[in-house]
């Protein structure tokens, strides 16, 4: 009689030994248990990753001849106008370095972008975190900055081998000093609670009370101030809604519109400084 009870209450036993030991188990059990896992998980959902770009290649190997011209037509389009935009880029960078070295200012650090696909996103935290194809075998480093074409992505906090966990810039984790675009007074940003499939929200603290939105359909834009070290100055992050009286009574606070474009990200660009060696 006593062993069928015990059989009956065999996963309950084996449940609670479990969390028994997790709770006694030293701090560097834990982590390597969780790092294990995480290695293990990895090809799974990086295997799944390029599983469904070769789907993606082959659904464009069936398209017509004719979707195929307008798509080489608008990538012309598309390669003319980056084209401008690079010459434009350079002689902007050499402007830079004129005045660096007329004003005897330190240069900027230059960066390095390491491309990296979008394995998966959690539903359950869809504003929080995602994870990229990109690892410590790919020089991938810790708070790393992530951006893509309309900004501010997030940060890397995780890095494993051959994947990295990014907490995007919507998290309530991230916190960012910004500036309005044309104003150098520093501003404190945060991410904001938002919906799965709303649209990404954040949050502005300690606004100036002489800012005003003066037209609704052309808010003003918050950008990367450079404090910190993380985020280099002047990366776009989103624009600034509803001004209202911060909790303090002498700054105001608003509600910041990220990029709807953060919703389907396929790929982004960690930022990686040169370090420039002195002679």
């Amino acid at each position: 009689m006593f062993r069928k009870q015990l059989v009956q209450f065999r996963p309950i036993i084996a449940l609670v030994s479990v969390v028994v030991f997790w709770l006694l188990a030293p701090v560097f059990i834990k982590s390597l248990l969780k790092t294990t896992f995480y290695e293990f998980q990895a090809p799974v959902s990086v295997t799944a990753s390029y599983i469904r770009q070769l789907q993606d290649f082959w659904s464009g190997r069936l398209k017509s001849k004719d979707d195929l011209y307008e798509a080489a037509q608008d990538l012309a389009r598309l390669n003319a106008a980056y084209e401008l935009k690079v010459v434009e880029s350079i002689s902007l960078e050499k402007e830079v370095a004129r005045l660096e070295e007329l004003l005897q200012l330190p240069s900027r650090p230059t960066y390095r972008y390491e491309i990296a696909r979008v394995v998966e996103r959690d539903f359950n935290s869809w504003w929080r975190r995602m994870v990229i194809r990109k690892g410590s075998v790919h020089n991938i480093q810790h708070g790393a900055p992530v951006v893509f074409t309309g900004g501010v992505v997030g940060r890397v906090q995780e890095v494993r081998k051959y994947t990295s966990v990014v907490y995007l810039i919507s998290n309530i984790d991230i916190r960012l000093a910004v500036v309005l675009e044309g104003d150098n007074r520093v501003i404190s940003f945060t991410g904001a609670q938002s919906t799965a499939f709303g649209n990404p929200r954040g949050l502005a603290e300690y606004v100036p009370t002489d800012i005003k939105i003066s037209d609704p359909r052309n808010p003003p834009r918050l950008l990367t101030s450079g404090l910190g070290g993380v985020f280099p100055p002047g990366l776009p992050v989103g624009y600034i809604k509803n001004l209202r009286q911060g909790a303090g009574g002498m700054f105001l606070d608003a509600d910041v519109e990220l990029d709807r474009r953060l919703t389907h990200l396929s790929e982004v660009a960690v930022l990686t400084p040169i370090l420039e060696s002195n002679p």
